[in-house]
């Protein structure tokens, strides 16, 4: 049983970085997008959608208390 509690924990850690990494890459879009004046697009539009989706599932991350508040 251990074997398979460690492989979640493995699978929710690259889960967590994948998030992670997509909220960062999503925000640095919005960023250039923006500087680009390009706020109003389709792209920065769908960016933003994506960006609140990735913010949601780290806060319930942190609400159940599977990352420290620095890693949202």
């Amino acid at each position: 049983m251990e074997k398979d509690g460690s492989k979640r924990l493995k699978a929710f850690e690259e889960m967590l970085t994948a998030v992670q990494n997509h909220y960062s890459d999503t925000v640095r879009q919005m960023d250039k997008l923006k500087s680009a004046g390009r706020e109003k697009s389709a792209t920065y539009r769908q960016l933003f959608a994506n960006k609140m989706m990735y913010q949601n599932m780290l806060s319930l991350y942190g609400i159940y208390g599977l990352i420290d508040e620095e890693e949202q």
